[in-house]
């Protein structure tokens, strides 16, 4: 799909968009639950979605009805062989994995070439140390194995996705494991989501040092009635249009919460921004930057393994604007004098590039190409931007 903003003034508010890392972790929680939960605030999304499948691969019943979820949890331990869709979601394979490797059988989750060219390292070198099935291919992943109660130690800083698969799977064993994280920490309030999610459901997890948890084991969550809050993520692109945003909680656990004060730090002149624990801001505040004073950021290595090279995406469509873009190591440097485009935008296949795109588009008009990329998140947010007076089309000309 491709879509046409036009410039114009912004007007109104906007309600949040639930949180889809938070969704994902409820959902989860919810699947392995002990009789039937209801999950509150849940946007049918395409990440969203594929954990919805591999929930109902695993033996749930998930029964969706509008943004409400009823869910049968199931134990993955008597999961059959199976097939798990993760469609493009990272968050949905990472997470998958540890429980795969529960039942002993042959599970496999598929994906997209994108997903599974993804860093799978951390369970890779998990599975090989003990024996375990794990054979990977352009569109699928293949493990086998039986997880057992133990010590595991993997490193912090390829993903936080690693650790929350392994804190969601390990409550479940028969015995306490301990799990120990070799620092740095990448995206730490991540980890902090998960061990909310699981204090929810009714599960114990303790932590006596900031990189070591102790779980006791023969433990499985309990039934709940939950609701999802709202999205930081997603609303910093909202937020970013100078747009009110509702619905959003300034004590969230969410790491993006922070791009309120990042914006700020921005509007005030070229600053310096890290980026390590939350590395899903770096399109819009590449966008947000390149409008205003310039910036530099820090802690950018990890965009490189998003749904595409976010940081070489954004260079090359701030180019369109005028904009030039240094790319050293993990660090990326935002130049500014903003400019209409002259040649149409690519959405890189990205749902934070499309989004980014449209924040920078709705202030100097814009053209951009693959625009669909926002169902993996945020399916309505060009209708979003329309009731908030932005002029959306499509490139021939239909009403978007």
């Amino acid at each position: 799909m491709t879509v046409t903003i036009r410039p114009g003034p912004v007007r109104g508010a906007a309600a949040a968009p639930p949180s889809k890392s938070m969704a994902h972790r409820l959902l989860l929680c919810a699947g392995l639950a002990d009789g039937e939960s209801v999950v509150r605030g849940v946007a049918p999304s395409e990440d969203v979605l594929a954990t919805i499948d591999c929930l109902r691969a695993l033996g749930a019943d998930v029964r969706l009805d509008g943004d409400v979820a009823a869910v049968r949890g199931a134990r993955p331990q008597d999961a059959p062989a199976a097939t798990l869709p993760c469609r493009e979601c990272g968050s949905t394979l990472r997470f998958f994995v540890p429980l795969c490797l529960m039942s002993g059988r042959l599970m496999t989750l598929t994906g997209s070439p994108t997903l599974l060219s993804r860093p799978l390292s951390v369970y890779e070198e998990l599975c090989r140390a003990r024996g375990w099935t794990f054979v990977r291919s352009a569109d699928a992943l293949r493990v086998a194995g039986r997880l057992t109660p133990g010590d595991y130690e993997i490193p912090g800083s390829v993903s936080s996705q690693f650790v929350s698969g392994l804190l969601f799977a390990l409550p479940l064993l028969d015995g306490e494991s301990t799990l120990t994280l070799r620092p740095p920490v990448e995206s730490g309030p991540y980890i902090d989501m998960t061990l909310a999610a699981l204090a929810a459901f009714g599960v114990r997890v303790e932590r006596p040092a900031p990189l070591r948890f102790r779980i006791p084991g023969g433990q499985r969550p309990a039934a709940r009635s939950v609701a999802v809050e709202g999205d930081w993520s997603n609303a910093a692109f909202l937020l970013a249009l100078g747009v009110p945003v509702t619905g959003l909680s300034p004590d969230s656990l969410q790491g993006d919460r922070v791009c309120v004060d990042c914006f700020r730090a921005l509007d005030a002149g070229a600053a310096t921004l890290d980026l390590t624990d939350c590395p899903d801001l770096g399109p819009v505040l590449f966008a947000y930057a390149a409008a205003r004073h310039g910036g530099r950021f820090t802690g950018t290595r990890r965009l490189r393994a998003k749904e595409c090279d976010r940081g070489a995406a954004m260079r090359e469509e701030l180019a369109k604007f005028g904009v030039a873009v240094e790319i050293g190591e993990n660090e990326i440097t935002v130049g500014r004098g903003l400019a209409a485009p002259r040649e149409t935008l690519d959405g890189h296949g990205d749902h934070r590039i499309v989004m980014a795109l449209s924040v920078l588009s709705a202030q100097t008009g814009g053209t951009i190409r693959g625009a669909e990329a926002v169902n993996k998140s945020f399916p309505d947010f060009f209708s979003r931007l329309e009731s908030l007076g932005i002029k959306v089309e499509n490139y021939d000309g239909m009403d978007q």
